[in-house]
């Protein structure tokens, strides 16, 4: 888990798209807190913290204390819009949690030791089927990356969840099969050196086989 980005907002009198564009028009973002049983709760925030933080890849993973008129709120960003055009951010949705929170997240996956990987030093492909996961996870223990070891993955081997080890508490969404993350795939041009293999072996055995004929 990583530390927790904490901000400073000011709040929304309003909801609505006039408030939301005006927030936009003096450079803010328009976000809501919601969730926990409580009422929402509308306010505005410095865009430069968001956009850093979604650029780093783990913006739904990494919770955020948000503070408004002196209040903190503990929170895990769940949705964000952006401008179609200029990409700028245009609204966030923040999901109260506390300790007890389980939420579901996507968490990328990181692949290590691939120059040991002995599949790929044969000459196969890294295939990757599973770039994120979708896991159940505490909101405050939520990992940020799932880690996948290539060291001793063999050539035409796959990488399924039952082999990667998930940090306590944290569970695969999909739980009625044990889905691939990744595969070493064999390139075409070892196929064909394989193929031209066999042909040759039954070449010969075709061969051997002729003067056997002609004696009967």
């Amino acid at each position: 888990m990583s530390d927790i980005t904490k901000v400073s907002g000011t709040a929304r009198d309003r909801a609505g798209k006039g408030p939301a564009r005006a927030a936009r028009r003096a450079g803010l973002v328009p976000a809501v807190i919601y969730g926990a049983k409580k009422d929402p709760v509308m306010i505005n925030l410095d865009p430069r913290p968001i956009m850093k933080q979604y650029a780093s890849g783990h913006f739904g993973t990494v919770l955020w204390e948000i503070e408004i008129d002196g209040k903190k709120e503990r929170t895990l960003p769940r949705d964000i819009q952006l401008h179609p055009v200029t990409d700028m951010v245009e609204h966030v949705d923040f999901l109260r949690v506390s300790a007890k929170t389980t939420v579901n997240v996507m968490i990328p996956v990181v692949f290590i030791n691939e120059e040991e990987c002995p599949g790929l030093k044969q000459g196969g492909v890294l295939n990757v089927v599973r770039h994120d996961i979708e896991l159940t996870s505490r909101a405050d223990s939520i990992p940020e990356s799932i880690i996948v070891d290539m060291a001793t993955v063999e050539l035409g081997e796959s990488v399924h969840i039952s082999s990667v080890t998930l940090p306590d508490g944290a569970v695969p969404v999909i739980n009625d099969r044990d889905f691939t993350i990744a595969t070493i795939a064999v390139p075409s041009s070892v196929k064909s050196s394989q193929g031209d293999d066999e042909d040759g072996e039954e070449e010969v055995a075709t061969e051997a086989a002729a003067p056997a004929a002609a004696e009967e």
